[in-house]
């Protein structure tokens, strides 16, 4: 003799799989012995959700209600963030930058949380200083008022000249790197190459730019 179990077939156990709420659901809190709020259920009150009035006032402690799986899904259908507001509090609510007025802690000048200035750190081997010079040479204009495009500036980094590098600069340049990366210079070795790619089109790139015209 078998029993009810065996007797149950793929999609009568699929069925009953559906019915019962997963052990890990978002948000369950299972074994608790709550019963569902809403009357008449008698299943088991596994899921917390607001009031029904929504008030979840700042002055009392928070008020929940604990319902089953199929009531929440119901409240959380029906749910409305704006009941109860009155035209001008959805307005103040629904604005782009809403909540966003007052300045976190984390970010705050004033308070425990501000953050210390460069001078409390210890930079012996002006690591930081020299990071911070570097960067702003590499954003520095050109003395002569000719524009630079971040292009140009990458092109310049790869031949390793100056923001304020002229036309005979870059072609001393561009000739004594092509001399240095060519195969026929290194005994047929082409293992520089890539380099001298890139090197080519860096001066093709800045050969063409306004800031050499």
């Amino acid at each position: 003799m078998t029993g009810d179990r065996e007797n149950k077939g793929p999609g009568d156990r699929a069925g009953e799989k559906r019915d019962r709420p997963a052990a890990r659901f978002h948000g369950r809190v299972a074994g608790t012995g709550r019963q569902c709020a809403v009357a008449g259920c008698d299943q088991a009150g596994e899921f917390r959700a607001p009031p029904e009035d929504g008030g979840l006032a700042s002055d009392r402690p928070p008020q929940y209600r604990w319902l089953c799986l199929d009531h929440v899904r119901d409240f959380n259908a029906r749910y409305n963030f704006f009941a109860g507001m009155s035209p001008d509090e959805i307005s103040h609510a629904q604005r782009p930058y809403a909540g966003w007025e007052r300045e976190t802690r984390a970010f705050a000048t004033a308070g425990a949380d501000r953050p210390p200035p460069w001078a409390d750190f210890s930079d012996p081997l002006d690591a930081i200083g020299a990071r911070f010079r570097n960067r702003m040479a590499d954003e520095a204009a050109r003395r002569d008022g000719k524009p630079l495009s971040e292009s140009d500036r990458r092109a310049l980094k790869t031949l390793g000249l100056a923001t304020d590098a002229d036309r005979r600069a870059l072609r001393a340049r561009y000739s004594e790197l092509v001399r240095k990366y060519h195969p026929d210079r290194n005994g047929g070795d082409r293992s520089f190459e890539a380099k001298l790619q890139g090197v080519i089109a860096a001066y093709q790139a800045l050969r063409k730019s306004p800031a050499f015209a």
